[in-house]
């Protein structure tokens, strides 16, 4: 979430980076600016009148201690509109607060500025690319035409019990799971990530804190009877485990990493380019966050982002990254960079991780602070990023490691599925 006094004191840079997410609504900034200055001024009415009662409640007390009711009495006349007015002004103050709050939530975050305006992923920069195609063998297959001949990964099953979008892991199909999984948490502790197992479900005020509520609740599952949502990414409430927390500065950076299930409703979502892995209502992700200093939290992306590459690297995947243009940038982040592999079956890219710097816009509505030495609290910038999700890594896996005698496993992951080939 925006802050309303960067908002006032930069009204023309504010409306600058936000053409480059095409935002099409600069009246709502003016009228959140507007209902701004009427907050202030009526804040002000509020303490002058509050200081005011004060003073009088403070002099009658001293009159009816010394003896003098009658002019204790007369002065409690003057005041007696005193107590109606602070309880309008104090009413005013709250609608104004509910209605500001109503319309910054509506606004996405600022573009950092190396971020391009754009309007779809068309518009993206390649920032760099790795690696080469795979060569794959005559009448290579697509990885669920691959799933079912090696029996791996059942998607009719997965419909039968729940519907689409929800497959069902086999044999090789559920180690090889397991053994990314693993692969995934083992790289990320080795370098600095604490892993932490957290809920699955999350309450309404961890959905806002992170940026999923109010802008993409219809992309959650939502159980209504006890009102808590399934998550979408381990980001979430691994995040909201530092909502209203003060942090001290000599803490950061702070590191965590969480395997979890992610949960999307993906509404809308139809056609050749969902089919088998490449998008799903269930999926297993890992998932790094980092919590720094403002000043460093760019670097700390640039090295969040090689951090994923370097796992990419290991399992010998050709890869390229983007950085988003700002049409396609998600609503809450600053800067992302989007891994993508090469599917040389299906013959094109395949997002495999997002990394993000959200800079202030996480911790401003989670009240995410920090203390400097001089003992002021500041925001602190949030970042997070796939590390990795795993249906496209595998659908990647069986597709570019497919030979004409099975399927190869990458070699760094063969100590943790016990195998070196599906076949």
């Amino acid at each position: 979430m925006l802050q309303v006094n960067y908002i006032r004191e930069n009204r023309e840079k504010v409306l600058e980076r936000l053409s480059v997410r095409n935002f099409k609504q600069p009246e709502l900034v003016d009228e959140i600016i507007r209902i701004d200055e009427e907050r202030r001024s009526t804040q002000t009415s509020l303490d002058s009148i509050s200081a005011e009662a004060n003073a009088a409640a403070k002099q009658i007390g001293d009159l009816m201690r010394t003896g003098k009711k009658e002019e204790a009495e007369a002065i409690k006349a003057q005041t007696a509109s005193h107590k109606e007015n602070i309880k309008s002004l104090s009413d005013q103050l709250n609608e104004l607060e509910t209605a500001q709050h109503n319309l910054i939530v509506q606004l996405p975050n600022l573009p950092y500025h190396l971020v391009k305006q754009g309007s779809t992923a068309e518009d993206n920069e390649v920032v760099l690319t790795h690696g080469e195609p795979a060569k794959l063998p005559a009448k290579a297959l697509p990885h669920w035409e691959l799933a079912a001949k090696y029996d791996i990964i059942d998607f009719e099953l997965g419909v039968k019990i729940t519907g689409a979008g929800f497959p069902v892991y086999k044999g090789k199909g559920a180690r090889l799971q397991r053994a990314l999984i693993n692969f995934f948490l083992d790289h990320a502790t080795a370098a600095g990530y604490k892993e932490m197992q957290v809920p699955h479900l999350v309450n309404a005020a961890s959905g806002f804190g992170t940026g999923q509520l109010p802008d993409k609740e219809g992309q959650m599952y939502h159980s209504t009877v006890d009102d808590l949502y399934l998550i979408p990414t381990a980001e979430v409430p691994v995040t909201n485990l530092y909502r209203d927390v003060i942090l001290k500065e000599e803490d950061l950076p702070i590191k965590n990493t969480a395997y979890t299930p992610c949960f999307r409703r993906e509404a809308g979502s139809y056609g050749a380019h969902v089919r088998g892995l490449n998008r799903l209502h269930q999926f297993d992700k890992v998932e790094v966050v980092q919590l720094t200093h403002p000043d460093k939290s760019y670097e700390t992306l640039e090295e969040m982002s090689q951090y994923v590459q370097s796992l990419l690297k290991e399992l010998g995947l050709h890869y390229r990254v983007l950085r988003l243009c700002g049409g396609d940038m998600g609503f809450t982040s600053a800067m992302t960079y989007d891994m993508e592999v090469w599917s040389a079956a299906q013959e094109r890219w395949l997002e495999v991780s997002s990394v993000s710097n959200f800079e202030t816009y996480q911790s401003n509505r989670l009240k995410l602070r920090f203390k400097g030495k001089e003992g002021k609290a500041q925001l602190a910038h949030s970042l997070n990023g796939s590390a990795l999700a795993l249906p496209r890594i595998v659908a990647s896996i069986l597709e570019n490691y497919q030979t004409e005698n099975g399927i190869k496993i990458p070699e760094a992951l063969v100590k943790y599925t016990g195998f070196d080939r599906i076949d």
